[in-house]
């Protein structure tokens, strides 16, 4: 029988769609990912050390440009992506909408579980069962998110440490008691409401978006919903999307397209929910890939090229960060020192810290000053990874070789015999010191 005699040929038969499964391995691989990262200090930020862990990079809290880079970067790429595809992390990446409905398919799991096992029950004792069981097996979830969530601030070994022993004296300890009781009350009763009553990005999402903003859409002008309502059973926000594409509690999760085009499309018919660029609607023709990806206007490209700009000045701030940051302060409170053997000594304050994952060796020497050295009962400093110091040096020279009053000079810094940087600093001598000689009775000038 050929195509065009087929009684089925004119036919559209489309099968439904799989957006909760690929939400679902989304949503596994977010919790995977917020689990390790504070576990493996790919990302946190330690509290007691302070210091911010990303991807291998150790951050101190003085090193505000790269902080501040990294913070604007973040607060770009919310913006971006709320303007482009709308409530995309409430629906697919937010922990919390990840929990909650967790939570609800757990305590409906359970009361069906409590309804086979006890049947001849009540409804009453069904449902006190069913929540009783539900609460108990809520609690270790609970510490375990909780005891993730410090982790990012607290070191985990050291949190672990005070969890087995039930550490409820130190800041920590209280801290962690008390977000577990948040979580659980979170899981047992928020869920949902949280979104739509408490949380600010969600309002921040609505206010970012436009008519061009990806949403999930109800488009029926010719009337031909079957009022099977199944789209209303799927929605884990318990609204209708008939109603309207653009409600506040809509987290564009696509659970009312999979029922929708999964109803219809036994029927042979299209779905009438699906993911649409705001209120736009196609003419059948192929548009351009960046319009697909979502870049529809101008607004949009000019964001994402500031995003870029910005990943680009951080990942250069990053890539020329020195694994050890040295500083070097001259302690005026005296302006030198002459010592018995007629050395003359300048005194400076050192701070060290090793930003590596590796032991270095630091050395300083002295550039431009005659017969200058640097005293060498500290050198080399050793310090291990991560470690800080602060210590003190000398400089010395003799009188007799360097003018009286202000020489410039460099002192250099090396690290593990490299060359780190370098500070131009002064060297003061006496007044009546004895010029070296050769040197004219001009002052001496800094070139």
């Amino acid at each position: 029988m050929s195509a065009s005699s087929s009684p089925h040929a004119n036919r559209i038969v489309l099968p439904g769609s799989n957006y909760h499964r690929v939400r679902k391995a989304v949503q596994i691989i977010c919790v995977l990912i917020f689990t390790l990262l504070p576990l493996t200090n790919l990302m946190r930020f330690d509290l007691v050390s302070q210091r911010f862990y990303f991807f291998g990079v150790e951050l101190r809290i003085s090193e505000f440009a790269i902080l501040f880079l990294a913070m604007m970067f973040v607060w770009i790429l919310v913006a971006a992506s709320a303007m482009i595809y709308g409530r995309f992390w409430c629906g697919y990446l937010c922990p919390q909408m990840i929990f909650s409905e967790a939570s609800l398919r757990s305590e409906r799991d359970i009361q069906n579980l409590v309804k086979k096992v006890f049947k001849s029950a009540s409804e009453t004792a069904k449902k006190r069962i069913s929540k009783s069981v539900f609460y108990l097996l809520g609690i270790p979830p609970s510490i375990f998110f909780a005891f993730i969530f410090v982790a990012y601030f607290v070191p985990s070994a050291d949190l672990f440490n005070r969890l087995i022993h039930f550490d409820l004296t130190t800041a920590a300890g209280i801290v962690c008691a008390a977000i577990a009781l948040v979580t659980f009350v979170d899981f047992a009763i928020l869920r949902t409401r949280f979104c739509t009553g408490i949380c600010p990005y969600g309002y921040l999402q609505n206010m970012l978006a436009d008519k061009n903003t990806l949403l999930v859409r109800y488009d029926d002008p010719e009337g031909r919903c079957i009022k099977c309502n199944k789209c209303v059973s799927a929605c884990p926000m318990e609204i209708d999307i008939r109603n309207s594409s653009h409600q506040f509690e809509c987290t564009h999760c696509a659970e009312c397209i999979d029922a929708c085009s999964g109803i219809l499309g036994k029927m042979g018919r299209e779905t009438l929910i699906s993911y649409a660029w705001g209120e736009f609607r196609s003419t059948g023709g192929r548009e351009s890939w960046f319009r697909r990806l979502g870049l529809r206007d101008g607004k949009r490209a000019a964001i994402l090229v500031l995003l870029a700009v910005y990943a680009t000045g951080l990942a250069l701030v990053v890539s020329l960060r020195k694994p050890v940051l040295v500083q070097i302060m001259p302690d005026r409170m005296t302006l030198y020192t002459i010592a018995p053997d007629g050395l003359v000594h300048n005194h400076f304050r050192l701070m060290l810290s090793n930003r590596s994952h590796s032991q270095m060796q630091i050395s300083l020497s002295v550039e431009g000053l005659q017969q200058g050295v640097v005293s060498s009962a500290n050198q080399p400093i050793s310090l291990a990874a991560g470690d800080s110091v602060q210590t003190a040096f000398d400089v010395i020279a003799p009188a007799g070789a360097v003018a009286p009053g202000v020489n410039h000079m460099k002192i250099v810094a090396q690290v593990s015999g490299q060359k780190t940087a370098s500070f131009d600093e002064t060297f003061i001598t006496p007044m009546d010191s004895p010029k070296p000689s050769g040197m004219s009775s001009e002052p001496q000038s800094k070139k």
